[in-house]
């Protein structure tokens, strides 16, 4: 009988295709994107040392407090922006937008509108 795969198994396997092609380096780390049903995370990663560099998500208590009652879409928008000041505060200005194989619209695309916003060039 044919058996069906999960939708995050795709995603995981579309991931990783993306993942052959794309990486970051200290000049221009990748800003990766993970989305859980509650939740958004953002990291900034220089793939050649294996540092996390910035990061920022919702379940973080300084930013649940500022999102608290935001929809999911405007959840992510905070978070771009405070992965944005994070990177810039530790010297990064422009990166490679990696959306985690997830398709770009809805939350992925409002953190990347976030990021975009917070001076973060990609």
């Amino acid at each position: 009988m044919f058996s069906k795969r999960d939708r995050n198994e795709i995603r995981k396997i579309r991931h990783e295709r993306v993942r052959r092609k794309i990486s970051g380096t200290p000049a221009r780390p990748r800003l990766c994107v993970y989305r859980s049903n509650k939740h958004i995370y953002a990291q900034i990663i220089d793939d050649l040392a294996g540092n996390t560099l910035a990061a920022a998500s919702t379940v973080e208590k300084e930013i649940a407090s500022q999102v608290a009652e935001a929809d999911k879409k405007g959840a992510a928008k905070i978070v771009g922006k405070v992965v944005a000041e994070r990177a810039i505060a530790a010297g990064i200005k422009s990166v490679v937008f990696d959306r985690g194989g997830y398709i770009y619209t809805g939350r992925v695309a409002e953190l990347a509108a976030g990021a975009r916003e917070g001076g973060l060039d990609f």
